[in-house]
């Protein structure tokens, strides 16, 4: 059964996210190492270039990383990472009218982040990190709880569930309750079932299928699967032929009610969730 939103708006700052119909999440990598565009917005000009460009395309939402996250990926320092998203945070902020996500772990970065305009705290570790659920919770933000199993560097190593759906709602329940205990409301909460995480492929395919479940936790659902593994694998493409794939699969993500797409391809995605909502309203 899907359990229907108490609430359609997200408060997201200074700005409020309309989930009553799908929105569209642009990706904004400023690292050196991320697995499909890494180094091309390491700069604050081509940063901010690239967020301009998404948010034209129709992206409502852009997604600050400085923490690559892709099986393997070295570890950075909380500074370091700082570094590379403040001043984009901060550009953002001053210059775009979107909500800004950042894509982090580290209690730092989640509080500067916040304070510099940010509107949506997107965690890989679901605020497991020390000292990450007070800093979340101090900054009136609303998060993003993504279920994964151990580090970046080591989640790819022989994964395994008993039934992977059930898994992955244990665990965001479980999360929400934790957000509950240090003051984070459910009504802050989007969750993130982690395609490509710790998972196989057998896994995300059957995660997939079976998403409607992840909507009896009462939040709105981010999915994030834009030119992943899991669409290489299934197709046999190389990261820069995964396009369609990626489409085929947001297009079935908003069929399952997935409330936000987190995307590197905006403009065609964008498309994508248009036309389903032209069929959806004729008569």
């Amino acid at each position: 059964m899907t359990e229907t939103l108490p609430s359609t708006r997200l408060p997201c700052g200074s700005r409020v996210l309309d989930l009553s119909r799908p929105q569209v999440m642009g990706i904004l990598n400023v690292t050196p190492d991320s697995f499909s565009d890494g180094g091309q917005h390491a700069s604050l000009d081509a940063a901010l270039r690239h967020a301009a460009a998404m948010a034209a395309a129709g992206a409502t939402l852009i997604d600050v990383g400085g923490e690559s996250t892709r099986p393997g990926a070295r570890a950075v320092s909380p500074l370091e990472e700082l570094e590379r998203v403040a001043p984009v945070v901060e550009a953002i902020a001053r210059e775009l009218d979107v909500v800004i996500s950042v894509d982090t772990s580290t209690p730092a970065v989640i509080r500067e982040s916040a304070r510099l305009g940010a509107g949506l705290i997107n965690d890989v570790r679901s605020l497991a990190r020390d000292g990450a659920l007070d800093a979340a919770a101090d900054t009136g933000l609303p998060v993003c709880l993504m279920h994964m199993r151990g580090e970046p560097g080591d989640m790819q190593n022989d994964p395994r569930y008993e039934n992977v759906t059930e898994a992955v709602f244990q665990f965001l329940s479980e999360r929400m309750a934790a957000c509950a205990a240090a003051g984070i409301s459910p009504e802050r909460v989007v969750l993130d079932p982690g395609f490509g995480f710790a998972k196989t492929l057998a896994h995300n395919l059957s995660l997939f299928k079976h998403m409607e479940r992840l909507h009896e936790l009462g939040r709105p659902l981010l999915v994030g699967v834009s030119r992943k593994s899991m669409v290489g694998q299934a197709l046999g493409r190389d990261v820069d032929e995964r396009l369609y794939g990626s489409l085929a699969l947001a297009a079935l993500a908003v069929a399952k009610g997935a409330h936000i797409l987190r995307v590197h391809d905006v403009a065609e995605t964008v498309d994508v969730v248009r036309m389903i909502a032209a069929v959806q309203a004729a008569e």
